[in-house]
């Protein structure tokens, strides 16, 4: 392995990491990170004195670049259009294992800020990089960063206070949420739905499983997904997953990626605020399929 190839190598968790958080989607930053080591392999190493510094910053830059045809397609996009889910257990079969990854309900939130506005808010908040930084990588002044940080922030904490639910009682309520789910248990879906619960399907006009719109309210949710369990799936198999850092479940066809689904809990982690429910096979590709036994 020469040199550059492996710094390259040596950085490649963090860009994804970066870019994966600002796009959400493992295709496009597969895309972003093929033209960032063209970018990387066409210079000479030994002419740049900080790496790092250099491939965040290309990376970054060819991830704005990107925003503009990703939110175009988004435009016409059919349903809700939700991040692709990334496998983040220790036994998913995908290089970026060990990557910083946001919630699926935080990349959701973050859709609704400006792409310079994500950039900032992901560098400054998740990564720790300072304003001086961030300002040499998008060409700004550090004043200007700042302002786009305390907006992106403002923004967040608005719609989706940071708060951190116990792992172990994180995956308590999702099993229970999904057992009640697929077992079409009115009474049980009921008591662990919240006021403000939203289900989400993004199914990209190439799934069943998905509804052309979001539903709200927990009598429309459980109505719901009472009437889909009452369909049974020949051949579905329920594994659970660790997607985005947190409990989920991914559902299995004859071994194959069917759906993924995340709930996302309460701030004291008793009900379900929002079930996201990603059944777009384009999404799912990452997603290895089920060895079978």
């Amino acid at each position: 392995m020469s040199d550059a190839t492996q710094v390259f190598a040596d950085h490649r968790e963090l860009l994804f990491s970066i870019v994966y958080n600002m796009l959400g989607s493992v295709t496009d930053t597969e895309d972003v990170l093929q033209e960032t080591w063209l970018a990387w392999s066409s210079r000479d190493p030994d002419q740049i004195d900080h790496p790092r510094a250099y491939l965040v910053r290309v990376a970054v830059n060819q991830t704005l670049a990107h925003q503009s045809a990703l939110r175009r397609r988004r435009e016409t996009y059919v349903g809700s259009w939700l991040p692709e889910p990334l496998l983040t257990s220790a036994d998913a079969a995908d290089h970026a294992v060990q990557v910083d990854t946001l919630s699926i309900a935080l990349l959701v939130v973050l859709e609704t800020l400006t792409p310079l506005e994500r950039a900032v808010f992901i560098l400054h908040e998740v990564f720790a990089y300072p304003h001086t930084e961030i300002a040499a990588m998008i060409d700004r002044t550090p004043a200007a960063v700042r302002q786009l940080a305390h907006r992106a922030r403002e923004h967040v904490q608005a719609r989706r206070p940071r708060t951190q639910v116990d792992r172990h009682l994180h995956q308590q309520v999702t099993e229970r949420f999904v057992a009640a789910a697929f077992d079409g248990d009115l009474d049980a879906l009921m008591e662990l739905l919240a006021p403000e619960v939203t289900l989400w399907s993004d199914g990209g006009g190439k799934s069943t499983v998905a509804g052309p719109r979001p539903i709200h309210g927990p009598d429309n949710v459980a109505r719901v997904l009472v009437a889909s369990a009452a369909q049974p799936i020949d051949g579905l198999e329920l594994h659970y997953r660790q997607v985005n850092g947190e409990p989920s479940a991914v559902l299995f066809v004859q071994n194959a990626p069917y759906a993924v689904m995340v709930v996302d809990l309460t701030p004291d982690g008793t009900q379900v605020r929002d079930i996201y429910t990603i059944s777009n096979p384009d999404k799912l590709t990452h997603i290895p399929e089920q060895v079978a036994e």
